[in-house]
């Protein structure tokens, strides 16, 4: 029997329409995106579905997205029955994996992100901070180059072959041309409105970290991997603390993905807008199975592929 984990992308997913087609035939999305537009005061069909300029903002993109994904699993598993042994979610994805692991209420994960998105929008006035992708090059050898240069690090370990820096932008510039010369297929600026998962969205960590004393956390019902760690939680003890350094510290997916494929994992399956991380799967393990969900009519793909 597969061992299955569901998995959840992160901010640059999204797009106008995620979600429309659950919320449209779907009592228990419909639900879910009314519950958030009445928690947050503003329209989530609206922000989802129609042409707009937030979507693409950081305090608007962050609830957007994890609202749907939150809808679109709740959905997939009641007309499935299907339960994972695991979850992970790539940096925002990581909350609604908290959510499928009941560590934390759908409307505490909706809330808390809205003001994650603030406070990492608000963080570092625009133009200070870059953040760009690295591709066909060995992390060790990234990291090796990137060492002595002061104020930028690895944001994201996505999959072989693609990093992500991120920091001060003229570290981040620096750090570009230094990896060209060093052998990196291509380095290139990416479209961000910060530097995330860098040092310097610490100060706004330790705001998500108040903002997180009023939130409850429960003991998982299932494990989720942190994305700080590429660990299995299991301990309620442990969230706050990870989801503070999670602002800015490194995102291990490769990592996470190994770990839960060495723990049993054969069957991943993404929920959310995109292919994302379908995508990194195939360069971490093309042996695994991968599938994702942003449609409706995937679901009945996805049962069919799962043999239910």
């Amino acid at each position: 029997m597969s061992k299955i984990a569901f998995i959840f992308p992160g901010q640059g997913a999204q797009t106008t329409g995620m979600g429309q087609d659950f919320y449209n035939e779907e009592e228990t999305a419909r639900r879910v995106f009314d519950r958030a537009s009445q928690l947050l005061g503003f329209s989530m069909p609206e922000l989802c579905f129609e042409p707009n300029d937030r979507l693409d903002i950081t305090e608007y993109t962050q609830p957007a997205m994890v609202t749907a994904s939150i809808a679109m699993m709740k959905v997939f598993t009641e007309r499935t029955g299907i339960t994972p042994s695991v979850a992970a979610g790539l940096s925002l994805g990581e909350y609604p994996a908290m959510a499928a692991a009941g560590v934390m209420s759908e409307d505490d994960a909706i809330r808390t992100v809205r003001q994650r998105g603030i406070l990492m929008q608000e963080a570092v006035p625009a133009g200070l901070g870059a953040m760009s992708a690295v591709l066909a090059m060995d992390a060790a050898k990234i990291e090796e180059v990137i060492e002595p240069i002061e104020g930028v690090q690895i944001a994201n370990y996505n999959c072989p072959g693609q990093i992500v820096i991120s920091g001060k932008t003229e570290a981040v510039e620096k750090a570009s041309r230094k990896l060209a010369e060093a052998g990196a297929k291509r380095v290139i600026p990416l479209k961000v409105s910060g530097p995330f998962h860098s040092a310097m969205l610490t100060q706004a960590g330790e705001k998500l970290g108040k903002v997180l004393e009023t939130v409850e956390v429960h003991t998982p019902v299932i494990p989720y991997v942190a994305n700080v760690t590429a660990e299995y939680v299991t301990d309620a003890a442990d969230v706050k603390p990870l989801l503070v350094r999670q602002v800015s510290s490194s995102v291990r997916w490769e990592q996470s993905i190994r770990r839960m494929l060495e723990n049993g994992v054969d069957t991943f399956i993404e929920i959310g807008p995109g292919r994302t991380l379908t995508g990194f799967m195939k360069k971490i393990d093309r042996n695994a199975k991968a599938m994702n969900i942003e449609k409706l009519e995937d679901i009945e793909k996805v049962k069919e592929a799962l043999g239910c």
